[in-house]
């Protein structure tokens, strides 16, 4: 038994000595890996791209167990980049389910979305699935359709500014923390001590423009205003009826009724190819593989504390994010 021990493990050295060594052998798929095209759908030459969006929108790559994933706005943006570059892709579908992210990355897949159709003149469209709530909202602003499933959770139209505050419990075990600073506010926000009320209105009149910010863009990209954009404003959320009647969302329907009208948007052949890009091949691949490149999941902990563990990954700062649905199944 030994023996064939010494063999299997003296085999998998051998394999991490090729692998690291050569440029071209890599044993698990990350951010090197090119996407490549697939078909899930159709034969006609003109095609309908699916770009997912999932999970909180952060510019930060994802790091896994010897590989690092791509951030939420590297792979997508990569996808775009691709989609401009092919003219039989006359149509890009965003499958949106994310309950947010930061104010920046957010703002960033906006601009690249925005300026993505107005350089192509390609159609764009939105298909919600779950959730599609602040951040996830917003990058969904510029499509030409907006689509909710029936049971997609919408709106949440704001800002928040989440930072940590524990100087109680350090007051309690006798631990201090020393500041020395150049200006009154240079340590405002900091976790160490109380805040006071100055600091307390400087920071909410940041995250008031900042959430002015996007207000206006639901606006301007859907026409509200008067009580139904007050009523958005207040960031409350939606479900996809009440999203419908308040002009949040043009339609409600499946996945395949989103590639329909995407088909109708773009005058395509009714058998128009439905695509996806990927850095690793699926087996039976569909409409609904939200993957991209790896395993798409997180090392699993040994000790599991669900949504608590999610808010306290997230680093202090503002937010176009639901919160209460990070950890949510």
């Amino acid at each position: 038994m030994k023996k064939y021990t010494n063999l299997m493990l003296n085999g998998l050295f051998a394999i991490l000595l090729v692998a690291c060594a050569s440029p071209r052998i890599t044993l698990f798929s990350d951010a090197s890996d090119p996407l490549r095209e697939v078909t899930l759908d159709g034969t006609a030459d003109d095609k309908i791209l699916i770009i997912p969006i999932t999970g909180v929108i952060t510019d930060s790559p994802k790091s896994r167990i010897a590989r690092t994933m791509p951030g939420v706005v590297q792979e997508v943006v990569s996808h775009l980049r691709l989609a401009e570059k092919d003219d039989r892709v006359k149509v890009v579908l965003f499958k949106i389910d994310t309950p947010g992210g930061t104010t920046t990355a957010s703002d960033i897949l906006y601009h690249e979305i925005a300026a993505f159709k107005q350089r192509t003149g390609k159609k764009v469209v939105v298909c919600m699935m779950n959730l599609a709530t602040s951040g996830g909202y917003y990058v969904s602003l510029p499509a030409d359709v907006i689509m909710a499933h029936p049971t997609t959770v919408t709106g949440s139209i704001g800002v928040i500014l989440m930072r940590p505050q524990v100087s109680g419990l350090m007051e309690k075990i006798g631990v201090d923390v020393r500041v020395n600073k150049s200006g009154e506010n240079k340590d405002i926000g900091s976790p160490f001590r109380p805040i006071t009320p100055m600091e307390e209105n400087m920071l909410q009149e940041l995250a008031d423009a900042l959430g002015r910010r996007f207000v206006d863009l639901v606006k301007q990209h859907r026409g509200l205003d008067g009580q139904r954009l007050a009523t958005v404003a207040d960031a409350r959320i939606f479900l996809a009826e009440d999203a419908l009647a308040v002009g949040l969302v043009d339609k409600i329907g499946y996945l395949q009724d989103a590639i329909a009208d995407a088909k109708a948007l773009a005058a395509l052949d009714p058998d128009a190819r439905v695509v996806a890009y990927r850095r690793t091949d699926y087996p039976n691949d569909n409409l609904y593989n939200t993957l991209t490149s790896g395993i798409h999941t997180n090392p699993t902990p040994m000790v599991d504390i669900g949504p608590i563990g999610d808010l306290l990954s997230l680093d202090a700062g503002f937010y176009y994010l639901w919160p209460q649905a990070l950890g949510s199944p």
